[in-house]
């Protein structure tokens, strides 16, 4: 700027060129001073701007650390990836194994926690009462072993259906089929009712479910029986008949038909009985025993094991069939019907309470386990039912072995004397 300056005033003459230059020189030279005014500000600003962005980056440092202390503290597990592991920590192996929680002021240590149990935070509240009360390894092999005889019987069920009556499943569902079979809408379950396989329980379940009670301890036993209040299939029209057995959850309890039927022979025989012993024991003793006394005829009171046998098994029976002593083949047509849950008496509430947690039931209902038909009386079991098959010859035994066969292959009951065939 300043060359130039001296430039303009070599090319200008005379006095007027003289002024001119002067006046040229004087805004040069403030321009010149302006600008080094300008340099300094910005190199001032250019400090301070470098100075907060160095307190900024310190704040930054300090933030991050404050995060690394606070998770560190929620976490004494958590490892930080842009670091080495120091050797003398506690790692995660891999796979994952149980992790111990940290502890917290004013909350209580909990042990272990296992990455399996995680499922159980998905189970509904029907499981509930299960999971407080068998450990989760428990509970989960219990599962697994319930399933797997679920379907080992239905899969045999099937084979001896599919091999013994064929043709069956073309046959058409009629009323007659399912007028053993309650219905409880509300968890969608069709229970086919088997006398002497713990139905008297079986039917208090179902009216707990259905919300006729609160509990079933406090539903009476002519209550289940003659109250009339639960729903059977064949009061429902056709289309509601196969759409409930299309849907709903079937189900059928069974027994070892001999300690079944001996069973029934106790209960309705030995024990006084306003309905059977009139209606069967007195053709009964009639038919089968050659001097009966007046008593006995006029009562029906006292027939034998050996005197029910003979009717049993009698093509010309003096009175007719009764659901208590009936095979479970003709009273709930598996064959037909095709059932979901096969349970046994054997293991009945263990089996019933795995139904009930499955088909999602309130978590406080569980089988009940009491007797309420002749309380004091010892139940059947198979020391029993052997003395009473005892009075028996060998061809009586193998007759009613033949008239209950299907039941015992069909549901994988074991010959219950070496001599049958």
């Amino acid at each position: 700027m300043w060359v130039e300056c001296r430039v303009l005033e070599v090319g200008c003459g005379g006095r007027r060129r003289s002024l001119l230059s002067m006046v040229m020189r004087i805004p040069c030279s403030f321009w010149f001073l302006l600008l080094l005014g300008a340099g300094g500000l910005l190199l001032l600003h250019l400090q301070d701007l470098t100075e907060t962005l160095q307190q900024q980056n310190q704040g930054a440092k300090v933030t991050f650390s404050q995060v690394q202390a606070i998770r560190k503290e929620q976490c004494h597990y958590c490892l930080d990836n842009d670091r080495q592991s120091d050797p003398t920590e506690d790692n995660f192996p891999r796979p994952v194994q149980p992790v111990q929680l940290p502890v917290f002021p004013g909350v209580q240590r909990s042990s272990v926690i296992n990455p399996r149990d995680i499922t159980a935070s998905h189970v509904t509240k029907s499981h509930r009462k299960l999971l407080k009360s068998s450990p989760p390894d428990q509970i989960r092999d219990s599962t697994e072993r319930m399933t797997q005889v679920q379907s080992s019987r239905l899969r045999l069920m099937r084979e001896v259906c599919a091999k013994y009556t064929s043709g069956t499943a073309k046959q058409p569902i009629t009323r007659m089929h399912v007028s053993r079979i309650y219905v409880e809408d509300k968890h969608k379950l069709l229970y086919c009712e088997v006398p002497k396989v713990g139905c008297s329980n079986s039917k208090r379940v179902l009216m707990v479910l259905q919300g006729l009670a609160s509990s079933t301890g406090e539903i009476p036993h002519d209550e289940v029986h003659y109250g009339n209040h639960l729903k059977r299939l064949d009061s429902f029209n056709q289309k509601g008949i196969i759409q409930r057995l299309k849907t709903y959850t079937k189900v059928l309890f069974l027994r070892e038909p001999f300690e079944r039927l001996v069973s029934a022979f106790r209960d309705k025989f030995e024990s006084p009985n306003s309905y059977y012993h009139p209606v069967f024991g007195k053709p009964i003793i009639s038919r089968y025993r050659s001097n009966a006394t007046q008593y006995a005829l006029r009562t029906g009171a006292g027939v034998t094991f050996k005197e029910f046998i003979q009717y049993l098994l009698d093509v010309h029976r003096p009175v007719g069939m009764d659901i208590h002593w009936e095979p479970v083949g003709h009273l709930c047509s598996p064959c037909l019907l095709d059932y979901d849950f096969i349970g046994k008496f054997e293991t009945l509430e263990e089996e019933a309470n795995f139904l009930l947690r499955s088909i999602g039931a309130p978590s406080n209902l569980t089988f009940p386990s009491f007797k309420d038909r002749n309380p004091n009386a010892e139940r059947t079991s198979s020391e029993i039912t052997s003395r009473y098959f005892a009075q028996l010859n060998v061809t009586e035994r193998q007759r009613t072995y033949d008239f209950y066969y299907m039941d015992y292959l069909m549901f994988n009951y074991s010959k219950p004397f070496k001599d049958l065939y």
